[in-house]
This record gives C-alpha cells, sequence and structure tokens, in this order.
C-alpha cells in the first residue's frame, strides 16, 4: 500500500515534499539551513503535528551540524539560538516543542560526555532519525489499537489530514483506518474538504486514492447531511494538542463535526501520540489557538474569491472532552475519566523512555 513519505534525512539534508502542491505537483525540496526548515515549516510546506516534531527536530540537528561553533560552549549557544528559532514557528501544535526539547535534553546528554564536537554533531543527527522512527513505530501502534474499533462494514468519517503526510508514519487517524483496511475490513471514507487550506480534498482525499482506499470527498456543509443520513459508524481525526481533562485541539471545523456526531449518537474517536498530550493545561481553554493569515480564506491558490474584507482564520478549534468517545494512542486507548487515563498513558510512556540513550 502507498505511503507518502514527506520528510526524510539524507546525505545531502533534509528533504521535504511540498504539501502546499499536492495534489497536481510533487515537488521536494532540500534544506541545509536549520532557518529554511523554521520557513518550511511555518509555511506548511511541512505540516500535521507529529511531521511538524520530526522536521524541528531534524532542523536542530541541521543547524548543529553546520554550526562554525569551535567550542562546546560556544555550540550549546548556538543550539539555545536554533532552538527558539523553531519554536517560533507554529504556537498549537506541541510535537514542536517536545521535539526541540528533547533535542535540547540530548545536546546537554552529549555535551556533558564528549569534548569533541564531531561526536555531539552525530550525535545530535542520530537523536533526530531516532524521533523519525519512533513516530513511525508509534502510527503503527496507534493504527493496531485504533482499528479494533472500526466497523467490519461501513463509512467512516475524518478531518484534515492525520495521514502519511502529517506524521512521517503511515498516519494517526489514517493509520487506525490504513490498519483496519489492511486487516480486511469493507471500509468507505467520508473526506470534508476542510476550508480553507483544504487539507482533506488535496491531501487525505490523495492519500486515500493512492492507497487504494474507498472514499468520497464532501464539503465541509455537508457534514450534518451525512450524519444524519449516511449511515456513519464512526469518526476519527488526528490532535495537535489535548490537554490534561481530554479537550483536544485540531484543525478548525473538528469540534462541529464532535457535536453533530453527538446529536446524530455517532462515536467520535482521536488518534494520536502521547508527545501530543500537554498535561501542564488544565483544559482546552489554555491551548493556544493559531490565527493564520486572511489572504488564505480570501484567496484560493493565489486568486481572490473574496471582497478585500476583514477575514478570520483560527487554524484550530477545540473539542471538549465529553464529545470524545476513546482517545487512541501508543500506548493504549483512553476513555472518560480522561484525567486519569491520559495521565497514566503519559506515565507510561515515560517509563519505556526512561533508559538512558546509549548511542555517541
Amino acid at each position: 500500500m502507498y505511503v507518502a513519505q514527506p520528510i526524510e534525512w539524507t546525505d545531502r539534508g533534509v528533504v521535504m515534499l511540498d504539501q502546499r502542491l499536492l495534489p497536481a505537483e510533487e515537488v521536494s525540496y532540500t534544506y541545509t539551513d536549520y532557518r529554511d526548515v523554521a520557513k518550511a515549516i511555518r509555511d506548511m510546506v511541512i505540516r500535521g503535528a507529529p511531521a511538524i516534531g520530526v522536521a524541528a527536530a531534524m532542523g536542530v540537528a541541521l543547524g548543529v551540524l553546520h554550526s562554525s561553533a569551535n567550542s562546546v560552549e560556544s555550540l550549546r549557544s548556538e543550539c539555545t539560538e536554533i532552538c527558539d528559532t523553531l519554536a517560533k514557528t507554529r504556537p498549537t501544535a506541541v510535537d514542536l516543542f517536545w521535539a526541540i526539547e528533547r533535542m535540547k535534553r540530548r545536546f546537554a546528554e552529549l555535551s556533558a560526555h564528549h569534548s569533541e564536537l564531531s561526536q555531539i554533531r552525530q550525535g545530535m543527527v542520530a537523536e533526530a532519525r531516532q524521533v523519525h522512527l519512533e513516530k513511525k513505530a508509534t502510527d503503527e501502534a496507534i493504527g493496531g489499537f485504533g482499528a479494533e474499533f472500526m466497523p467490519t462494514e461501513g463509512q467512516v468519517m475524518t478531518q484534515c489530514n492525520a495521514g502519511a503526510l502529517a506524521t512521517g508514519g503511515i498516519g494517526t487517524a489514517l493509520g487506525v483506518i490504513r490498519v483496519a483496511f489492511q486487516q480486511g475490513k469493507k471500509i468507505h471514507v467520508l473526506v470534508p474538504e476542510t476550508r480553507p487550506y483544504l487539507q482533506g480534498a488535496r491531501l487525505t482525499a490523495w492519500e486515500l486514492h493512492k492507497g487504494g482506499i474507498p472514499l468520497t470527498l464532501i464539503t465541509d456543509n455537508m457534514v450534518g447531511h451525512f450524519l444524519k443520513t449516511g449511515k456513519v459508524a464512526a469518526i476519527v481525526t488526528g490532535a495537535d494538542r489535548i490537554a490534561a481533562n481530554g479537550d483536544t485541539a485540531n484543525k478548525i471545523g473538528t469540534y462541529q463535526i464532535a457535536v453533530l456526531a453527538k446529536e446524530n449518537k455517532v462515536p467520535f474517536y482521536i488518534a494520536a501520540p502521547v508527545s501530543t498530550f500537554d498535561l501542564a493545561l488544565p483544559d482546552g481553554d489554555h491551548i493556544p489557538i493559531e490565527e493564520r493569515s486572511a489572504r488564505e480564506v480570501t484567496h484560493l491558490q493565489g486568486v481572490r474569491i473574496a471582497p478585500d474584507v476583514h477575514a478570520a482564520h483560527p487554524a484550530f478549534d477545540v473539542t471538549p472532552a465529553r464529545y470524545i468517545a476513546a482517545i487512541f494512542t501508543e500506548r493504549g486507548v483512553a476513555r472518560a475519566p480522561y484525567t486519569d487515563a491520559l495521565r497514566a498513558l503519559a506515565q507510561s510512556a515515560q517509563l519505556a523512555s526512561a533508559a538512558p540513550s546509549t548511542g555517541s
């Protein structure tokens, strides 16, 4: 089954597939400067919370690898600047900050044990590549847990793009659908277009079609109609940040789908890695919501489709935990009450990663 590769570490640099051009063109760029990686994240060449985390880790490694620093102290100072630059790109996806903090910790470990700059640089590259490998394994695990909740036969709805393009693996929400489909479940996917950036129409539809999974593309304002009349068996979406109580931020439009799902008695699921948890935030009211350019609303692929008026573009909304039937993670399935369930899964993940790193 076809799986897209949105990002890859190579000897030439970090290679990214430009998701802004899909499905019309498949164009990749090679980055050798961390500042260009930061711009690629900000401009949505790469998007999706886990993939942003991978890109951030690779950006830090790239910056350290190509630094002109000639001492551990100066390299440490430059690493801080690199991390700060990448942290300013997108505010909502917690995976970005998780990856940056992980790279900071790894630099501290490496610099404490090695005085050779080459060993520190290679160690940071190895860590970034390990982040990518772990994301792939995480997706497989999430898919396995979530597939059990998918219907043996019937329609499933998703939102935005939580596939391979968004993670660097097989996807979170689409990973669940992929695994269920590979298990022989006869799933047909309803894909809302996801205005204004059209991640559903451009990316999810493209991924599913390339993977041979049956789908129907619908406009965002058809969601209620199909939930009421379309015999939808389940909804599964990704997440950019999950608060301690289970409130979940995802691409704008997710909240209204969850409310309509509740009205029509359709189970609404979240598929996301534990790294998406932000247990320091008590609830969704504290999740920062990125406000993107109004031009993305008033223009479509550079063509103006609206008069010169004010346009709002909150890139995410928050679905209250009461609308969520379960959250699929790589460590298991969380159900209400989420405060306890998420904490237990996070502790499980911490124990699993507690062994000290042995890489140089």
